[in-house]
Parts: C-alpha cells; sequence; structure tokens
C-alpha cells in the first residue's frame, strides 16, 4: 500500500532547546523516502519514529548552515554501517559542494554506501522520480538556498459503477488506463467514458528565506506545504534582514497559492508559547493548519478530483 506522509524530526531554527531539535524532515511518498535538511541529531530522532536509515532514498539540503545539514555526518556513515542495499540520491546546492564533501568525510569511516551526488546547478532544475518530478526552487537567504517540490502529474480516478455498467472488472481495467481504450463487443469505450480527472499531489518545502518568487512558485497548489516561519510579525523588520519569513507571511503565501494543508516550523528559540504563531497564521489562513512539533506525523491530504476546482 502506498503511503503519503511527512514525519517531524525537529522543529527548531539556529540553535535547539529543550522541546525542539534541530531540523529535520522525512517525506514517505510511495517508494521515494526523502530526508530533507538533516540538522544536528537528525539520525538519533529516527529513533523515535518507524523510519530508518535503511529506508531512505534521497536526501536533500536546501542550504549549508548548519542548522539544516549538521546531521548529514552521522546520517551518511549510518547508510554505510547498516550496508544500505540500494544507492542513496543526494541534492544539495551546487555552491556548496565543498561543504558536502567535508561533511561528507567528517570523520574516518568505511564506506560502503552507494551515495549518488547530484547538486542543483539551476534556478527550476528538475529530477525525474517514479512517481513525480522533483523540482527545485532558488530562494533568497545570504547563502545559495534552494527549495523542493514533488509534484504528481494529473491522472484518472476510475468510477465503479460506469466498469460495472459496461462489464470492466479484473486486468481489463488495468488495460484500459494504460491504454486509454477497449474494444468490447463491437463498441470502443473510452478512459473518459468510464473516469473522472484527479489532479496529482504536490508537496512543496520551503525554507530559510524571505519572500520571492521562488517561494510562490514552490507553493502554487500544494497539497502540503511545509515552511518556515522563524519570527512573528512583530520583528518582521529583523525576519527582512536576515532572510526569513514571519509566521504571518507564510500564511499569506498559503492563501494566495492555493495551499490546503499548511504546515509551520523552523520556530526562533525566542518564543516558548507556540500558539502564538497559530493564532497569527490563523489570521492569514483559513486551511488547515498545523504548528509543527518533533516527532509528529502529517498525512498529504487526499487527492482532489479536478472538477472540485
Amino acid at each position: 500500500m502506498s503511503m503519503r506522509e511527512l514525519v517531524v524530526l525537529g522543529t527548531a531554527s539556529q540553535a535547539p532547546t529543550r522541546q525542539r531539535n534541530h531540523n529535520g524532515y522525512v517525506l514517505r511518498w510511495d517508494d521515494e523516502v526523502i530526508l530533507f535538511d538533516p540538522g544536528e541529531g537528525s539520525q538519533r530522532q529516527l529513533l523515535h519514529t518507524t523510519v530508518t536509515a535503511s529506508d531512505l532514498t534521497r536526501i536533500c539540503v536546501t542550504h549549508f548552515h548548519g542548522d539544516h545539514c549538521l546531521g548529514l555526518p552521522g546520517t551518511i556513515q549510518r547508510l554505510s554501517l547498516d550496508r544500505v542495499p540500494h544507492p542513496v540520491a543526494v541534492h544539495f546546492p551546487a555552491g556548496g559542494a565543498e561543504y558536502f564533501a567535508r561533511l561528507r568525510h567528517a570523520t574516518s569511516f568505511y564506506e560502503t554506501a552507494e551515495l549518488r551526488v547530484e547538486p542543483i546547478e539551476a534556478d527550476g532544475q528538475r529530477i525525474a522520480l517514479s512517481c513525480g518530478t522533483l523540482e527545485a526552487r532558488r530562494l533568497r537567504h545570504p547563502i545559495e538556498t534552494y527549495g523542493y517540490r514533488l509534484v504528481e502529474p494529473d491522472g484518472h480516478r476510475m468510477l465503479p459503477d460506469k466498469l460495472a455498467a459496461y462489464g470492466i472488472a479484473g486486468p481489463a481495467v488495468g488495460e484500459l488506463i494504460r491504454v486509454g481504450h477497449l474494444d468490447l463487443d463491437g463498441r470502443r469505450v473510452t478512459r473518459d467514458e468510464v473516469s473522472e480527472p484527479r489532479h496529482g499531489q504536490r508537496f512543496a518545502f520551503v525554507m530559510d528565506t524571505g519572500l520571492c518568487d521562488g517561494v510562490y512558485a514552490l507553493a502554487e497548489h500544494a497539497d502540503l506545504l511545509v515552511i518556515e516561519s522563524t519570527f512573528l510579525e512583530s520583528e518582521a523588520a529583523l525576519a527582512a534582514e536576515v532572510g526569513h519569513l514571519t509566521a504571518a507571511q507564510a500564511a499569506r503565501v498559503a492563501t494566495e497559492s492555493g495551499v490546503r494543508r499548511l504546515v509551520l516550523t523552523h520556530f526562533s528559540q525566542r518564543y516558548a508559547d507556540p500558539r502564538r504563531f497559530h493564532d497569527e497564521a490563523r489570521e492569514h489562513f483559513d486551511g488547515d493548519l498545523i504548528i509543527a512539533e518533533d516527532l509528529t506525523t502529517v498525512q498529504l491530504p487526499p487527492r482532489r478530483v479536478a472538477s472540485a476546482g
């Protein structure tokens, strides 16, 4: 059975707190298990979830500030320790290749895992996956930074009552989906006659950034948007100065981009009460809103039927 969910490993920005670990997020998407921005302690946080290092198929790093990458050495070494049998792709800003090399070989170890190093070279770079397309977009931060989104192609939802009316069942359904039509008793039945269009699902991951075109490009029609909200609006000037978002800005992005489920994360240690982020965001976004906590799991919403908008 396919599974599409976000597992949150950590939600702190810059420095961990007693309640929040450094960043770390795992996206389970069918056969892909993608680790985003493994901050310090990510390997240990995995032990408190149902995800193992051996499950990982891909690692995506937005940029090389420590709270987004200091978990790489331990994670990479764990892949070899566990003798992960499949290759693991690693994506990161190409300008940070030297940082990645240092982190990969931070200590002596016997490397047995196969890492496929695939840096992000340009804004809009796309990587074809079996389940869709992984796209990277440039963000606005003091160092080279990219956000990521995973887009599933649009498809069709087969309608059981219409299939039954034509006597289509079993392997014939698969053939109809694959070929687009079936010839039955001298009549051609098309896929469109027994199905309705459905939107492919979209996941977006937006970390350290000020407002820019890349933020909106990533968030557009996302079913699940994971986005930083380091500051509250009272510190909007500071947020703009250091290349971060406020909860209000993140919420407005979600509303303007047609996001269905919004996950706020990457909170500054200056705020002790997470409800403040909820209250501020709720003023600007009326959809599903989640204030991320360490070791929680967030499901992707069900696919949308195209006719529903």
